[in-house]
């Protein structure tokens, strides 16, 4: 399959193309980036007033299969996340059974095969069960196929245990990616403070997240090894890693887009579906990520898509699950909410998005628009304006605040191998 994208902007960070040019595709490889191609292709796409990117990769999501069937699939999910732009998605492990085990991780990568529609690169639970006692077995979890390790859902409370998880993931060239939650002051329903009084429910503090992030700060400064902390949303967790990562320590970090477009306030209109963990903070915490995604603090931007059933998200704000779906909104609240109040540009997008991504994760052949590179391409209009509705929603849950809300910037096709996977 040869295809030929023409008179797109191509945008690639490493190198810091952002202008028109022509992309030649091969045997899913990119074979030429020049102004001008006319060779012969089986396909060609004019994508002229459209924008040509490395393929979107989502380090952190949940596709609920094997066991929260009717909340997604890794079908649905997989459809949902082409649609978002994304040609690499990496699901974590808070599903049942837990992929602690390589019978289970080889399931979920059969079935994703099977799909075939978007990269899938599940993590494996660090611990047996995501229980937090008894840790997996890396290098065997590793060789089956997962891309990382994460017990996302439930931290890893004791120490002792998650300081051995993060020092075996090291050995063997991986990592653990931490859900930062100190338990015993984490108990609520949403942020702490007047929104949850108003209210009348009880307050996550933002100390929660916070004692856990400096906790993994710890244990990477002093055995100076790597430590990702996951979908992090308070001024002090920024200002904590951008210190680390001055003194050098391997510490690096994401975040998601609802945490640079909304704050706690967002419950008020959207109710559940504006309820997360952790959960939307203050203006000072939004404006706080912001910064850090500009100065580099922050090293990616994730969706942590967590689909949930209508009934579940129907309960009342104190019963409700935690959880947003992510992928088909990601893209357009980053042009929305960051490049188009000029916070970042496009070239801050790619490297939030898909070039640092696909270093954090290791994958040396994605994250750039260059010869030889696979052809996982993402083409948007970045000027398109319209109102996310409920009924386009392609994933199987519907939990997203940010229905009924204006949003610039649409996805037009998805290219994944070098096939086109989604087109509008």
């Amino acid at each position: 399959m040869i295809l030929l994208l023409k008179n797109g902007k191509v945008i690639d960070y490493e190198s810091k193309l952002n202008e028109n040019m022509d992309v030649l595709i091969k045997d899913g490889k990119i074979q030429k980036v020049e102004k001008e191609i006319n060779e012969s292709a089986d396909k060609v796409i004019d994508c002229t007033n459209l924008s040509i990117i490395p393929g979107m990769i989502d380090m952190h999501c949940h596709l609920r299969e094997p066991g929260f069937e009717y909340k997604e699939t890794i079908e649905t999910g997989s459809k949902s996340a082409v649609k978002g732009g994304f040609t690499t998605i990496c699901p974590m492990p808070n599903t049942k059974p837990t992929p602690d085990s390589t019978i289970v991780l080889e399931k979920i990568i059969n079935e994703a095969k099977r799909v075939n529609l978007c990269n899938v690169y599940p993590y494996a639970s660090v611990t047996k069960g995501e229980k937090g006692e008894e840790l997996v077995n890396f290098e065997e979890l590793k060789k089956a196929g997962a891309i990382a390790f994460s017990d996302d859902g439930m931290p890893v409370v004791n120490s002792r245990i998650m300081r051995q998880g993060m020092i075996n993931a090291d050995k063997i060239g991986s990592f653990v990616s931490s859900h930062c939650e100190e338990k015993s002051v984490s108990a609520g329903a949403i942020n702490a403070g007047k929104i949850a009084e108003q209210l009348g429910v009880e307050g996550v503090l933002p100390e929660a997240e916070e004692i856990m992030a400096a906790r993994e700060i710890v244990i990477s400064e002093t055995n100076n090894i790597r430590a990702h902390i996951c979908h992090i949303s308070t001024k002090t967790s920024v200002n904590m890693i951008r210190d680390a990562k001055k003194r050098g320590v391997k510490v690096t970090c994401e975040t998601c887009p609802h945490y640079y477009s909304f704050t706690v306030e967002e419950v008020l209109k959207s109710g559940t579906n504006a309820k997360m963990n952790p959960p939307l903070r203050e203006e000072k915490d939004k404006e706080a990520i912001i910064k850090g995604l500009k100065d580099g603090t922050i090293d990616a931007i994730i969706t942590d898509h967590a689909p949930h059933s209508q009934e579940e998200k129907e309960k009342d704000l104190a019963s409700a699950p935690n959880g947003i779906i992510g992928f088909e909104t990601a893209l357009a609240a980053t042009i929305t909410n960051l490049i188009n109040k000029n916070y970042i540009d496009y070239l801050d997008m790619v490297r939030l998005t898909s070039y640092n991504p696909a270093k954090l994760l290791g994958l040396n052949t994605k994250g750039r628009i260059k010869e030889g590179f696979d052809a996982d391409i993402t083409i948007f209009n970045p000027n398109e304006t319209y109102t996310y509705q409920k009924e386009d929603i392609v994933s199987k849950s519907k939990n997203s605040p940010f229905i009924g809300k204006t949003l610039t910037g649409k996805v037009m096709y998805t290219i994944v191998n070098g096939q086109v996977v989604y087109q509008m």
